[in-house]
Order: C-alpha cells, then structure tokens, then sequence
C-alpha cells in the first residue's frame, strides 16, 4: 500500500469520510468503537490516543490536502475524532458522558470559538485542518469539567 493510500484511509477514518451527507459528524461517530476499546485502559490510555491520533492526523490530513489540492477537505475527518478525543478526556466513564463528548464536541466544532477559527484560517496543511478541532475539543473538555465540578454529569 502506498503512502497516499495509508494517508487516505486514515485521514477519511476508514471510509467515515465518504459519507455523503455529514462526514464530520461520521467521522466523529466513528471514534467511538477505538474510545471504547481504550477507555476500560483510563484517562492516560485515552490522553495516549488523543495524542496519537492528532500526531498520525497531522500527516494523513496534511498528504491529503496534497493530494487532492483542496485546503482542508470535506472528506477528511481524522480530525474530527482527534478534538471529540480531547473532549473525552473530561467526561466521565458513562454512556451519559460519551454522549454528551460527542454533542459537545460537534457544537464546538460548529461554531468555531476563539481560537479555532483563528487555527483554521491562519495555518495551512495539516495543523490547519487538526488545529480547529483540536480547540473544540479542549472547550468540550473545559465544558465537560464544569459540569462534572457542579454534579451534572
């Protein structure tokens, strides 16, 4: 298999990516299976994978970018399970908190806060593409944390 091709299977996250109707949303979704396989490890083997992930992200969504000569394409939701695994970090080991990762993850990686917008338009490659969701994650995570503190989850 070639380098473009192992960069595109991960990239689209193992096909979630040509879904033609939300693929961010796929992608995201998609996540859960490898949360689930490592969540029973704890909160480093979830850090682990976040990392991970972003790191393998940043090469894969930056060869794609290459490859088709689109900035940040559609196709490409290896971020989206980056930033919804930093927003994990916080939630609790229940399906309430899997679940609410998720939505607050999306909502984040919608709207775009400071700096996420600032990442997307600013940085080109593959820190582009990662970083605006890499920034949504961290305000599900900070979100997740407060609700946590006040008993919500």
């Amino acid at each position: 298999m070639t380098k473009a091709r192992v960069a595109h299977v991960l990239a689209v996250w193992f096909g979630c990516g040509h879904v033609p109707r939300a693929p961010g949303l796929a992608g995201t979704l998609g996540a859960i299976p490898l949360y689930l396989l490592v969540r029973p490890f704890g909160l480093a083997a979830v850090a682990a994978t976040a990392l991970l992930v972003t790191t393998v992200g940043l090469w894969a969504s930056g060869v794609m970018e290459r490859e088709l000569a689109r900035k940040d394409p559609q196709i490409v939701c290896i971020d989206e399970v980056a930033g919804v695994f930093v927003t994990w970090l916080a939630a609790p080991s229940t399906w309430v908190g899997l679940l609410a990762g998720v939505a607050l993850f999306r909502v984040f990686d919608q709207f775009k806060p400071w700096p996420a917008r600032l990442c997307e338009r600013r940085l080109g490659g593959g820190p582009g593409i990662m970083g605006d969701d890499i920034v949504a994650g961290l305000w599900g995570c900070v979100v997740l944390l407060i609700g946590r503190r006040f008993g919500l989850l």
